[in-house]
């Protein structure tokens, strides 16, 4: 056995350290024991957490943004342990959160596990009184895996809808003439209606949606007077525009919701009525992120819990007008001018009002401060007119101030640098 004598003061270098490990007990054994043996004896204790925006912050359609890269190599220890709590909060659902995390995991060359991800969708898990109602589900991808993870049993799609009742969907001409007559009579009455995220034809979708919301579900007995308040309806990702691979915004879930109000307003005079607005900018879902975070910061050994969020995103009217909000929330319990929960914060929007089931990890302590930082990589162009209010119809008026950023940087580098140097951590 080799014996090694050293200073004193090198027992407190990690490389060192390192180097003695590998060497007596081998590089595998070493290397895990000295890792738990660092972060035990030196527990990292930040008291803030980042939540980052995904697209137009950390990518732009399949690329990274090169700031991205960079700005987690210093979120990270040389392990590729984070060294501060980091969650991912995103209005796309038309992935899993799994799916999200591994994709994010590649491009960034770190670990990112599901726990850190937050979807427009995930506060749904919450709603649990719509779970075991047959719920037409509308959006991209896997909807039925997603659905059936938060926890609906009983889903229909759009598709559904198409092949049941076949005459009802006449938009495209060439489908009308080799169009089957036949009408699924045994079709079940939908409870409620679920807008995951925007759908690949959107003239069926309005279509079909608005039919569903006109017949209270009974596509093929409708009531022979208009029924309103029509059966609920819950809504995920509000972005009017998202940034991709293209040089300029492209449409989201957002202008689809416009579609619908509007042509459902234009046909009944009156005001669509969502149950509940999920994902950016809802108080919800920020504080279903923020104790997402304060998990992960308990993951991670962290002593105290996440006083302070910084939030990171490119559009003003979701990222930033969300973030302050959540803040004027926060502000307002602490100071107890507010003594309700989280579920009166989303009450008052519409007409329509739900119970909202929430887990453990829902009803954790939260921050005290959620700071909004602005980035230049997306959605928001400085040379525009920043004025303009895309803000969701049922956020409307936004407050003054809501939708100004607490700080505003180039990229996200710049975003985890300026933090660190507020934080003095280094």
């Amino acid at each position: 056995m080799a014996f090694y004598l050293l200073p004193i003061k090198s027992l407190f270098q990690p490389r060192i350290i390192s180097k003695v490990f590998t060497k007596c007990i081998g590089p595998a054994i070493g290397s895990n024991l000295l890792h738990r043996a660092i972060s035990t004896t030196n527990p990292i204790s930040p008291e803030f957490g980042f939540m980052f925006d995904i697209d137009g912050v950390i990518v732009r359609g399949t690329e990274v943004l090169p700031a991205a890269i960079e700005s987690f190599k210093k979120l990270v220890d040389s392990y590729g342990k984070f060294r501060v709590p980091v969650i991912f909060v995103t209005n796309a659902g038309n992935n899993l959160r799994c799916q999200k995390a591994q994709k994010l995991t590649d491009l960034l060359g770190v670990k990112i596990s599901q726990e850190q991800v937050v979807m427009a969708h995930s506060p749904l898990k919450m709603f649990k009184l719509f779970h075991d109602k047959r719920v037409l589900v509308s959006g991209q991808g896997p909807i039925r895996e997603i659905s059936k993870n938060l926890g609906f049993t009983n889903v229909c799609t759009v598709e559904d809808i198409r092949k049941a009742f076949p005459v009802l969907d006449v938009v495209d001409q060439k489908k009308r003439e080799n169009m089957s007559r036949k009408i699924d009579e045994k079709f079940p009455h939908i409870e409620a209606v679920v807008l995951m995220q925007e759908p690949a034809e959107w003239d069926s979708a309005l279509q079909l949606i608005i039919d569903v919301l006109m017949t209270n579900g009974k596509l093929l007995n409708p009531p022979a007077k208009l029924p309103y308040p029509h059966i609920p309806l819950l809504a995920c990702n509000m972005d009017l525009q998202w940034m991709a691979e293209a040089w300029m915004p492209r449409f989201g879930h957002g202008a689809f919701l416009v579609c619908l109000e509007e042509l459902y307003k234009k046909i009944t005079g009156r005001d669509m009525i969502y149950t509940a607005l999920i994902g950016k900018p809802s108080e919800l879902t920020m504080h279903h992120a923020d104790n997402m975070c304060q998990l992960h910061a308990r993951s991670l050994g962290v002593q105290s819990s996440v006083k302070r969020i910084y939030f990171v995103g490119d559009n003003l009217n979701t990222d930033i007008f969300g973030a302050n909000l959540y803040h004027r929330y926060l502000t307002r319990q602490r100071s107890g001018r507010s003594v309700a929960g989280i579920a009166a914060a989303i009450t008052g929007r519409g007409a329509q009002t739900c119970e909202l089931e929430m887990e453990n990890e829902d009803v954790n302590v939260s921050a005290e401060e959620c700071h909004s930082i602005l980035v230049q990589t997306g959605v928001y162009n400085a040379s525009s007119d920043t004025f303009s209010n895309h803000s969701p119809r049922d956020f409307l008026p936004v407050e003054g101030g809501l939708r100004e950023p607490a700080f505003c940087v180039p990229d996200v580098l710049r975003a985890v640098e300026l933090v660190f140097q507020q934080e003095k951590f280094y």
